[in-house]
């Protein structure tokens, strides 16, 4: 009888029960979530304040910046405030709201990431045709396009999780409300939810990876024909901070997604998630101040002036 009363709150198991480690959680997170806010910012500031990086390549690295900063946002700030309480109790509303907007900025990121690697493949492989095929009104329409997909993409699975009912235990092993964690708290049928998880991550997922991986085959024989070790290092470098980059964020979302969920795995569970969903948007400035030459030369610029 209990498995089957209907409840209207969930609780988040966290990181960890230990009260002691509570502490330096909140400030080892905090500080993390601070990087992650200055690290993007900055970025944005190089870009809107240098001419130089005035290009449609900065303007989608622009766009990314601005989802890894929204995303974090969407998970870290309620998991500090966990942190400071004894029971992390949310609403399954708010949770389900936290799913929509989490599903948005990912599937956002994933589509920007793909559209960065077109652009890489048109300014290397047909330099001259490089601001006619890629003009700013096609990026203001790439962009819109990718969050209107990502929006409905989000909304559809949002709509059938109101469809939902939740029972006893409603305990959710995780620090926020991630989508396959609360279908395994859910006494409904949840065999459509599974379904299109599956459906759009076959139809979408092979889609954009193809767009994201394809056109690297093309550009890496290209570059490997410029005479120029100057050039050959100058284009390496803006397409090895992004494959970085693709490489660490589709890295975390195999290890979280498509690993066993079974009870013995709930450490590795969490510890995956955190690096999913709070170390990863973190490590793209990183990534890119260190990779990419433009940035390094146009923080420089800034430094000297501000002397």
């Amino acid at each position: 009888m209990e498995n089957q009363t209907t409840v209207y709150t969930l609780v988040l198991a966290g990181l960890s029960d230990l009260s002691s480690l509570q502490l330096p959680l909140f400030l080892v997170f905090l500080l993390i979530y601070v990087m992650t806010l200055t690290g993007n910012l900055l970025i944005l500031l190089l870009i809107f304040t240098d001419s130089h990086l005035h290009t449609p390549m900065y303007f989608f690295l622009g766009t990314l910046a601005c989802l890894d900063m929204s995303y974090s946002s969407v998970t870290v700030p309620r998991m500090l405030f966990d942190l400071l309480r004894e029971r992390r109790i949310i609403s399954i509303p708010a949770c389900i709201t936290q799913i929509y907007f989490f599903t948005f900025f990912i599937a956002s990121d994933i589509s920007v990431l793909a559209v960065m690697s077109y652009d890489r493949y048109i300014a290397i492989c047909h330099p001259l045709h490089y601001m006619q095929i890629i003009n700013w009104n096609i990026c203001v329409q790439l962009v819109s396009g990718v969050l209107l997909c990502s929006a409905i993409y989000s909304l559809v699975h949002t709509l059938f999780l109101t469809k939902l009912n939740f029972c006893l235990p409603n305990v959710l092993q995780s620090f926020f409300c991630d989508l396959p964690q609360l279908l395994e708290v859910s006494c409904s049928d949840t065999f459509i939810n599974v379904l299109l998880i599956f459906l759009f991550g076959i139809l979408i997922g092979v889609g954009i990876l193809g767009v994201t991986f394809y056109p690297y085959i093309t550009i890496i024989s290209t570059v490997l024909k410029i005479t120029s070790k100057h050039m050959r290092s100058k284009t390496f470098s803006t397409c090895s901070s992004h494959l970085t980059v693709v490489f660490v964020f589709y890295t975390t979302i195999f290890f979280n997604y498509f690993r066993s969920n079974a009870n013995d795995h709930l450490v590795e569970d969490k510890v995956a998630s955190v690096f999913f969903a709070i170390l990863t948007p973190s490590l793209n400035p990183v990534i890119y101040s260190l990779r990419n030459q433009e940035l390094k030369l146009s923080l420089r610029r800034a430094l000297q002036r501000l002397q």
